[in-house]
């Protein structure tokens, strides 16, 4: 249970945390997950504070807390977390983002992590929400991309107040912006903020979601930022390896009447089937979640109103959000998790159902009716995680609510033929994160690239599940790794999961 502290003064910091991050952290084969932990972010002594906590996969048996015995003593305020293996050693480490200094947790391959953040020089002072571990330079290794929110300090915070002078939430409009950061890897242990160097900022940052993929088409990792009442940004890469903000030009910073929304989580996924990837964005009460087709080179377009996705998101708040195929039938599903940010007592709208979309071809259909009795609950959501937790071959949930406990969703639907990747970079960075994968299916062609960050404030298992519905014949799979690298593996059997290693190339 992620525990915010509130106690009546409706501090600004307690509305958004907290987030969920799978990883494999002792190499069994079954995946384990961190949770990060808020307590009360006015407490100047945060040993008194309770911890985040690492829950290790027994299988059969459950899961199991490790924390301590791994070396896990995280008592900051947290917020979200991002799972990478940034040294490329085999064992997944953890980036924690805090309301003050973030943590990097080095997994020493024996069971226990040791905080290196001092060293590696990426404790960011502010205060974070997301963040993204990707290869920016395309040069082997993870670089890290931090979203920061706003300047406010819990311990003094800024009075704000509803008519009736009683404490409410502050507005965003009210609070200072601060810049993201990124964090390029020197391949050492050590990295460099690079954020201004690389063209990494723009006017009014926000920022509580990002996604990292190729956007654009061109093969180059650009860079999708969500922001809090503000134009959302897109840093597309330039071939020598800067960035340049395009979010207004390519039509993916504000919704179609060019208004800026308070955005909160994303998404990433093929939804129509086009080969290029589309984006989903979770918003505020009142002010629906928006869909943007991409259209590659040519940017995006908003679609929500006309795909069905408007009316019903109008009167929740999203947060964590995933578009995955859980009934492998060949079309994608959304899963969102709202909650609103007032916390004051007795508010009504605070808790707010969950949802499910799935694609009909034409329009989204809200199927949340029929997905089970945790859609019919009142929670306040946040993180939402997918991982294959019980190696059956699908993708179950992790949805992190507000003072009431974390809820994992075990997948049973009644599913089609499937095939997942999951990957071992070599030249590439060890996880994979990049890939993009087609799969050709008699004459059906899938695609889906393992991006950087996504959801909100959470890391997925990096597992690319692709759904074939009836089809059972061998499928052909290319992958073109991070770095160019184009492999085809053919007349692979349905219904596994394979791992595809990436080949070495020799020297000539």
């Amino acid at each position: 249970m992620y525990a915010n502290g509130e106690a009546g003064q409706s501090l600004m910091v307690e509305a958004i945390g907290g987030g969920a991050g799978w990883l494999d952290f002792d190499r069994d084969g079954r995946w384990d997950v961190y949770l990060v932990q808020g307590g009360d972010p006015t407490a100047t002594d945060r040993s008194t504070q309770p911890g985040d906590q690492l829950f290790w996969n027994g299988g059969r048996v459950g899961f199991a807390d490790v924390s301590l015995p791994a070396g896990i003593d995280e008592r900051a305020y947290g917020q979200g977390v991002a799972i990478g293996d940034f040294d490329d050693d085999g064992f997944d480490d953890i980036y924690v983002t805090n309301v003050g200094p973030n943590t990097l947790y080095r997994n020493l391959g024996d069971g226990t992590f040791v905080d290196v953040t001092a060293e590696a020089g990426v404790g960011d002072p502010r205060w974070s929400a997301s963040a993204a571990w990707a290869d920016l330079e395309g040069d082997g290794d993870l670089d890290l991309y931090v979203c920061n929110y706003l300047d406010y300090d819990p311990r003094d915070p800024v009075d704000c107040r509803n008519a009736a002078g009683e404490p409410r939430i502050c507005h965003p409009r009210d609070i200072e912006a601060v810049p993201d950061e990124c964090y390029v890897n020197a391949g050492d242990g050590t990295f460099e903020a690079s954020a201004l160097t690389l063209g990494l900022h723009g006017p009014g940052n926000k920022a509580l979601g990002v996604a990292v993929a190729d956007f654009t088409g061109d093969g180059l990792a650009d860079i999708y930022v969500a922001n809090d009442t503000e134009p959302n940004f897109l840093f597309r890469r330039r071939a020598d390896g800067m960035y340049d903000e395009v979010g207004l030009a390519l039509g993916c910073a504000v919704n179609r009447d060019g208004q800026a929304q308070a955005s909160m989580g994303v998404a990433a996924g093929d939804y129509d089937g086009d080969g290029v990837l589309d984006l989903y964005l979770t918003h505020f009460y009142d002010d629906s979640n928006t869909l943007y087709r991409g259209l590659g080179a040519a940017g995006f377009e908003d679609v929500t109103g006309r795909t069905g996705l408007h009316v019903p998101t109008l009167d929740r708040l999203g947060f964590g959000v995933a578009m995955a195929d859980f009934d492998f039938n060949g079309r994608l599903e959304l899963l969102v998790a709202n909650g609103h940010i007032e916390n004051f007592p007795g508010n009504p709208l605070l808790p707010m159902k969950p949802q499910l979309f799935t694609w009909g071809g034409s329009r989204w259909h809200d199927c949340s009716d029929a997905a089970g009795v945790f859609f019919a609950r009142k929670q306040v959501g946040r993180g939402v995680a997918l991982a294959d937790y019980d190696a059956d071959g699908d993708l179950d949930a992790l949805v992190v609510h507000q003072n009431t406990p974390t809820a994992l969703l075990e997948n049973r639907s009644e599913r089609g033929h499937f095939l997942a990747c999951a990957f071992i970079g070599v030249a590439s960075n060890r996880r994979g994160i990049g890939c993009r994968v087609t799969v050709t299916a008699g004459e059906r062609r899938l695609v889906q690239q393992l991006c950087g960050g996504t959801s909100y404030a959470s890391s997925h298992q990096p597992l690319l599940c692709f759904g074939l519905g009836d089809l059972q014949e061998p499928c052909d799979v290319e992958v073109v790794w991070p770095n160019g690298t184009m492999q085809r593996i053919d007349d692979v059997a349905v219904d596994r999961v394979i791992t595809v290693q990436e080949p070495i190339q020799l020297p000539r």
